[in-house]
Order: C-alpha cells, then structure tokens, then sequence
C-alpha cells in the first residue's frame, strides 16, 4: 500500500480530537523498517540535500541536519502531500476558533504557491541525525512570514535498541500560567502531528492561543535519525 494511502486511512475523526485536547496527536507506525531504513541512507548521499547545519555552531543544541532538495525523494513527497489536505480542515477550524480570516486551501500546491508569492522558496523538509550527548533546544520552524500550523515528525530507527535517551519533547507556554512538558517517544515508523507555533484553548471566555516549542532530549547512548516534515517552504 502507498503511503499516500495509508495516511488516507488513519481515523482522522481521532486524530482531531487528540490534537484539540491535547495540542498533539500521536500516529501509529506508517513507515515500514525498509523504508526507514532507505530514508536513513538518504543521509550519507549529499546529492539529496540543499545545506547542512551544524547545531551546535549555531547553539542549536548538539547534532546535524541536513534540508532535502526539491524534488524530494518519493517517500517524503508522500509524506507532505497526503498530510496536508486532512490537516488543512482542521487547521481552518482552528482558525476559525482564534477569529483569524486566514484559510489554507485544499491542496499543497496552492499552499506553497502562497508561499513562493513571499519568496518562501526553499525545501523545508529534513533529517535530523543526533549522537551521544547531542539534544535539541526548544524551538519553532517558521522559516518565513507563511507557514503551516502542523508539522509532523518521524522516528526512523528504534529506541532502547539503535539508542537511548532522545525523547522528543514538546513545551506549551500558557498565558499567566505554568508552561506545560510532554516527553514523548515513538516507536520506529510511527509520527507525532504537533503545531509549528500556538494551539486554541477553550476557557471559560472562549478559545485562548497558547504557544508550542519542540525539542529533543539528551541522547545517552548510540544515534538517533529522525524525518521532519514540514508543509511550507523557506525564505
């Protein structure tokens, strides 16, 4: 089954309410091992990437990147464009909960055009390779003044036996109150959909926005890859 088609299928009803009452929502295993492990060779083929960062150069945290060049390999294409259509309902709902006149069209390609209208033109797609003591600070992909709500990442290799430590963390800053953690862990192949910048929360005057930071934690032993995919481009 393609990709595509295995995205199509998940219970998106679910994945809604998760991402509502929760500001995250956790994807059963998608990627099967071989494609793992194809996606996890892609690193050490440079023809693949438009630039590779250096974290720790940058205080990024301790780790590498590299950005994938446009045209992307077929799995990662599959990846952003069978993501987008659902996750674009629910992100005018969201906007239409915070009052914003914003709506996303119904496909990527009209997203990135709307993009490439701000000089946004860039691949944002990447992986991300971390060692022994490498981590991630909190952060946001913006990239841009246009971006999408949702980005979605992906465990390539298996916790507990290619490394340990690396959990992904995920930090929602609440207004006038203590920010919240959630240390979450995915199994090889399975995805997490979290919000690039803020979330609605209903309170008791309506909805409220409350802002979202992601990073990794310390990876104590062996090397963790992870796939991140994002659905607008870069400046």
């Amino acid at each position: 089954m393609r990709i595509k088609d295995r995205i199509l299928g998940l219970n998106w009803e679910n994945i809604q309410t998760e991402l509502e009452e929760n500001g995250h929502a956790h994807l059963p295993v998608i990627l099967e091992k071989e494609e793992c492990n194809e996606i996890v060779n892609t690193y050490y083929q440079e023809y693949y990437f438009r630039s590779t960062i250096n974290m720790a150069r940058y205080r990024f945290g301790v780790g590498e990147y590299k950005y994938y060049l446009a045209p992307l390999p077929d799995q990662l294409q599959q990846l952003r464009e069978g993501f987008y259509p659902e996750l674009a309902k629910i992100a005018n709902r969201w906007n239409e909960q915070l009052r914003r006149d914003a709506t996303y069209p119904r496909s990527l390609d009209e997203f990135l055009e709307q993009c490439h209208q701000q000089d946004q033109l860039r691949s944002t797609q990447l992986i991300l390779k971390y060692e022994s003591g490498g981590y991630n600070c909190l952060h946001q992909d913006l990239y841009g003044d246009v971006f999408f709500p949702f980005q979605v990442v992906f465990a390539l290799n298996q916790k507990e036996l290619d490394y340990t430590g690396g959990e992904f963390l995920l930090v929602e800053q609440r207004p006038r109150a203590q920010s919240r953690g959630h240390v979450i862990t995915l199994e090889q192949g399975a995805g997490l959909i979290f919000p690039t910048n803020n979330r609605p929360v209903l309170g008791t005057n309506g909805y409220y926005r409350t802002t979202l930071k992601h990073g990794v934690s310390t990876i104590t032993s062996g090397t963790r890859y992870t796939l991140g995919i994002i659905f607008h481009d870069a400046k």
